[in-house]
């Protein structure tokens, strides 16, 4: 089954304009800790993107994968980052890891 990635940045774009308080204090820090710093955003992201495969949130592993691969990711290092997670999350984690792939293969064929 594929995830609706656009139907669900529609949604998220919808609750943003329903609910601005959250979209504007979640935004907020977002931008304020997201940012280079110590860390690249590449760096940043991949981080992220595990986290996201960990906590096995579809949306968030499909959100991230994009911004790793706009942070200029490779897809071998998205996939080495669901490797550690998988070391850190164990058999449920190992099954989202074919959604990371599938986010992967979108996104790379978006590059081309």
């Amino acid at each position: 089954m594929t995830f609706d990635y656009a139907g669900w940045s529609n949604s998220m774009k919808d609750m943003k304009n329903q609910t601005p308080e959250i979209a504007k204090g979640f935004g907020g820090m977002f931008q304020a800790l997201m940012g280079s710093g110590a860390l690249t955003v590449r760096e940043k992201e991949l981080v992220a993107l595990g986290i996201a495969i960990s906590q096995r949130c579809e949306p968030c592993i499909w959100s991230h994968t994009e911004k790793c691969m706009k942070a200029g990711a490779t897809p071998e290092q998205v996939r080495e980052v669901a490797q550690v997670a998988v070391v850190m999350g164990g058999g449920p984690t190992y099954t989202y890891v074919p959604k990371v792939l599938e986010a992967v293969e979108a996104f790379s064929a978006a590059r081309t």
